[in-house]
């Protein structure tokens, strides 16, 4: 199943709804799940982002499908990168010219 890592930045809106942002993950993660994914890992981090977000989706579209819906929701903003595991990246590599 593919692997995302989401980058996650809180708007305004979500700063101001910090105290709710357990509540919310729950949320995604139950949507994650209902999709047919998993919530890998989540980190509060300190620095340039403020959450970094590890999960596996079915497909691309499932995924983009999540993050626009949390998205829309107003709460933060996510640069979200398709992740490939070390296996997937020996055999990527094993390919080439």
């Amino acid at each position: 199943m593919p692997t995302y890592i989401s980058l996650v930045n809180l708007t305004e809106q979500g700063i101001r709804e910090a105290k709710n942002a357990p509540e919310r993950l729950q949320m995604f993660e139950k949507a994650l799940q209902e999709a047919g994914g998993r919530l890998i890992g989540f980190y509060l981090v300190m620095g340039q982002y403020d959450y970094v977000i590890i999960t596996e989706a079915p497909d691309d579209q499932t995924a983009a499908r999540l993050i626009l819906g949390i998205i829309a929701q107003g709460s933060l903003r996510s640069q979200t990168m398709r992740a490939f595991p070390r296996e997937e990246f020996e055999q990527i590599a094993r390919t080439l010219p």
